[in-house]
């Protein structure tokens, strides 16, 4: 089911307001995304609210699980968990380069706190800078044993939402299909075709945000090369400037794909979403500077299983105050889009 979200737009620059199968060849025929400074200005906002008024995180507990690799043994997960009384259970999964400390993850864990709901603010493997290992966009182990880990067993209900690369996971996830706990999960601004979401971060006009991405995986591969042995050299992975290369010579290597592209077409969950069984919804930005609508519509529009809102408006897991998503006719726009977005996780509709 695919929704359009409209709505006037703010003038541009208006400051008032991120089961293994073969995927289908990156996106063409379509027409290019329709960026503007709407959606960069959506996307840098929370950046600038951060370091300008800066909010403090909500109360939480180090948590942590582990599981084994068949390469590197022992893989420890850690996270923040904000745990209430209930039996509900929000677990958040963040984007590429990201962390438990990112201001999405912030603003997801507040809304379920908010709302009564308990909250697991995840770390893939390497992103909290203290591991051994590095993810990728396929990767749902780590999701899987964070889901089952024995201190959150006591969860009855339990709902996932990924945000960017996290959104990934989390669709590639209910593909393969959910533990019997979860009931439903969301992906916010997600990539569906690896393929044609690195062609599109890696032209030039992208060079700030792939900057900023490649700078975080960098700084988990720095800890990771202090620890053990890694495909590349450090001084050598520092100097990579497009995302194609480090999928190539960092990330295929490693999680034992033949090359960058044989990744992106093993990964990708395009060609998987007709396998997705439990309620799904997927929320794309039409004006995201980093994961192109373009790249993700002909997967989105032409599968029957996701529930897809496009929304004019907004930037890369960055959305005005007021946004819409029209899910159910309670609450609305003053809520915000996590509050949205766990309304229909708790009562998808």
């Amino acid at each position: 089911m695919t929704v359009t979200r409209s709505g006037a737009l703010p003038p541009e620059g208006d400051r008032a307001d991120e089961v293994s199968a073969l995927a289908a060849p990156a996106a063409v025929g379509t027409a290019p995304s329709r960026v503007g400074l709407h959606g960069h200005w959506q996307t840098l906002r929370p950046f600038l609210t951060q370091l300008l008024a800066a909010r403090p995180a909500p109360p939480s507990r180090h948590w942590r699980t582990a599981l084994h690799d068949p390469v590197v043994g022992e893989v420890r997960l850690t996270g923040r968990l904000h745990e209430l009384p209930g039996p509900e259970l929000l677990v958040v999964v963040h984007g590429l380069g990201g962390s438990h400390r990112s201001m999405y993850m912030l603003d997801a864990a507040r809304v379920a706190i908010a709302s009564g709901v308990s909250c697991l603010r995840l770390n893939l493997r390497g992103a909290d800078r203290r591991g051994s290992d590095y993810y990728h966009a396929g990767l749902t182990v780590d999701l899987r044993a964070a889901l089952e880990a024995r201190d959150l067993a006591r969860f009855e209900s339990i709902y996932v939402l990924g945000y960017s690369l996290g959104g990934h996971v989390t669709l590639r996830l209910a593909a393969e299909g959910l533990p019997p706990r979860v009931r439903s999960v969301a992906a916010i601004c997600a990539p569906i075709d690896l393929e044609a979401g690195a062609v599109e971060i890696d032209k030039p006009r992208s060079a700030l945000y792939r900057t900023k991405l490649l700078d975080g995986l960098k700084e988990i591969y720095a800890v990771v090369a202090s620890r053990r042995e890694v495909p590349v050299p450090l001084p050598e992975a520092r100097r990579i400037r497009t995302l194609r290369e480090w999928d190539e010579r960092i990330v295929a290597p490693r999680h034992g794909f033949a090359s960058a592209l044989d990744y992106y077409r093993r990964a990708s969950v395009g060609p998987l979403l007709e396998a997705v069984e439990a309620p799904t919804l997927a929320v794309v930005a039409e004006r995201d500077p980093v994961v192109f609508t373009h790249t993700v519509r002909p997967h989105l529009t032409r599968q029957s299983k996701v529930r897809t809102v496009f929304l004019e408006r907004g930037g890369h897991v960055g959305f005005p105050a007021d946004i819409d998503l029209g899910l159910t006719d309670r609450g609305g726009a003053r809520d915000g889009l996590e509050a949205q977005v766990l309304g229909w996780l708790r009562s998808p509709s």
